[in-house]
């Protein structure tokens, strides 16, 4: 079985995803439910986890409502207003629908490195744990000191650490710090770990050229430190599609992983693909289906 444990799906306007520039042409489309079912059937993925891409409790409502119709899709990561008194009513609202597995905030952009330790918003991520809700923590690397804080804050509620903390790929530099802030998050039990939109934050060649040159060695060593760190038991497989697009297709990231955890035995290799993300997402695998259904 194979789960895809983080995608995006958007009706792309300019005005509602500003992130995506001009160097991003790939991403200035729509990546709806036709589109998915197309990559299940050529990835062979069983399962899928949507991850909102704004911030908003629209997006959030409409990804939900995506999932009712789609039983491919197992699970959905929203947003909602965590550091806002009311943000108790908005998860009380969306925690009716069983799909909501989770949310996150796109720390990443926030121009405070510390942002994760704020009072308001940490009073709000408390308010998960009444939910059962895990929180995907969505940084990059210059933010883990905070991240490793902020997890320990909350050791009764799941985290799962998405891209791996964006690390710096330079081929010419590897990026020790990340490795350092890295291995001390993993420390912590309750934080799982995603192997996705690694790719993307290889710094060689151009960012808006699908057929960029990369290579498997210039990820390896970070997915020595990702597998060491978490171990198969609390690390899972994501494509991080269609952001992945900026640098490869969603089944040229998946031979890539297949292939770095060839010598994982079998059973590590379902908790890596599958397990992990079920477990970590309370994921309700209804039956197992032909991709061609």
């Amino acid at each position: 079985m194979l789960i895809d444990s983080h995608h995006h799906l958007w009706a792309y306007s300019p005005a509602e995803y500003p992130w995506i520039s001009d160097a991003m042409p790939m991403l200035r489309h729509d990546f709806l439910s036709n589109e998915l079912a197309d990559i299940a059937q050529q990835s062979a993925v069983d399962g899928f986890v949507t991850v909102q891409a704004r911030q908003s409790i629209a997006e959030t409502e409409t990804l939900i409502d995506i999932a009712r119709q789609n039983r491919r899709i197992l699970g959905v990561v929203g947003w909602v207003p965590l550091a806002d008194p009311s943000v108790a009513d908005h998860l009380a609202a969306l925690a009716d629908s069983p799909v909501l597995k989770g949310v996150r905030h796109v720390v990443q952009d926030e121009p405070d490195d510390r942002f994760l330790l704020g009072a308001d918003f940490n009073a709000g991520v408390a308010r998960l744990a009444e939910f059962g809700l895990v929180y995907d923590i969505l940084i990059y690397a210059r933010q883990l000191p905070a991240a490793i804080e902020f997890a320990d804050r909350h050791p009764n509620i799941s985290m799962v650490l998405d891209h791996i903390a964006k690390p710096t790929i330079d081929p010419q530099s590897y990026d020790l710090e990340w490795e350092k802030g890295f291995r001390e998050l993993a420390k912590r039990p309750h934080v799982t770990c995603k192997f996705s939109g690694v790719a993307t934050e290889i710094r060689s060649g151009n960012l808006s050229d699908l057929a960029a040159q990369w290579s498997i060695d210039d990820i390896r060593r970070y997915w020595d430190v990702a597998l060491e760190a978490f171990t198969p038991s609390r690390l899972m497989f994501g494509s991080d599609w269609p952001v992945c697009l900026l640098r490869t297709s969603h089944s040229r990231w998946l031979e890539t992983v297949r292939e770095l955890a060839a010598s994982l035995s079998p059973a590590e290799q379902t908790q890596l693909f599958s397990k992990t993300a079920i477990d970590t997402y309370h994921l309700t695998v209804v039956r197992e289906w032909s991709v061609t259904s």
